[in-house]
């Protein structure tokens, strides 16, 4: 295989594509957040979603992790009109391994409820609007008003975010760069 790569293809030119597509993955991934859903990625009847969303700015792209106890409680895409009934019975997609990670792939509203009807109408559910995309950005807004003493800021915007947290987005970042770094390596030798 070594005789076929030296003989038939330049390295030099492998270790640029492999370089360039690197790169590539890394700028992509540079803006997605994964948002644990309520602050702390707990899905139970505890905490109340819609104000913790309302916070939030979600891009094209960010991801929703949900943590729940697969036996007792599940996570439901449904329509605006499944969401306002609790309605459990028409899905658009069913999510129920105890550790569900959402990918937000279009603007607009995504509506979420708990699989179980009951902690649906006590609460469990959310409605997370996504901004359009941001490839597409639109001149900048004023800044946000200070929200009064006492209350918690909004986030702040999306170019203003922390990095992701997420392990998966890091070891993808981290195997990326070394991707990079190796075709840089190969190009110099």
């Amino acid at each position: 295989m070594a005789n076929f790569v030296t003989s038939h293809h330049n390295p030099t030119m492998i270790a640029a594509i492999v370089a360039v597509l690197s790169l590539l993955v890394l700028i992509q991934n540079a803006d997605a957040y994964e948002f644990k859903v309520g602050g702390s990625g707990e899905w139970s009847l505890s905490a109340s979603y819609n104000q913790w969303a309302e916070k939030n700015r979600f891009q094209v792209g960010d991801t929703l992790l949900f943590k729940y106890d697969d036996d007792k409680d599940s996570v439901l895409e449904v329509s605006k009109e499944d969401y306002d009934n609790c309605n459990t019975g028409n899905p658009i997609a069913k999510h129920d391994d105890g550790h569900t990670v959402i990918r937000l792939d279009r603007s607009g509203p995504h509506y979420f409820i708990s699989g179980v009807a009951d902690h649906c109408k006590n609460n469990e559910k959310m409605l997370v609007v996504v901004m359009a995309d941001r490839t597409h950005k639109s001149p900048p807004e004023s800044p946000p008003s200070p929200a009064p003493s006492g209350e918690e800021s909004p986030s702040p915007p999306a170019d203003e975010k922390p990095p992701s947290s997420s392990p998966s987005d890091a070891s993808s970042v981290v195997m990326s760069l070394l991707c990079f770094i190796g075709a840089i390596a190969c190009f110099l030798s």
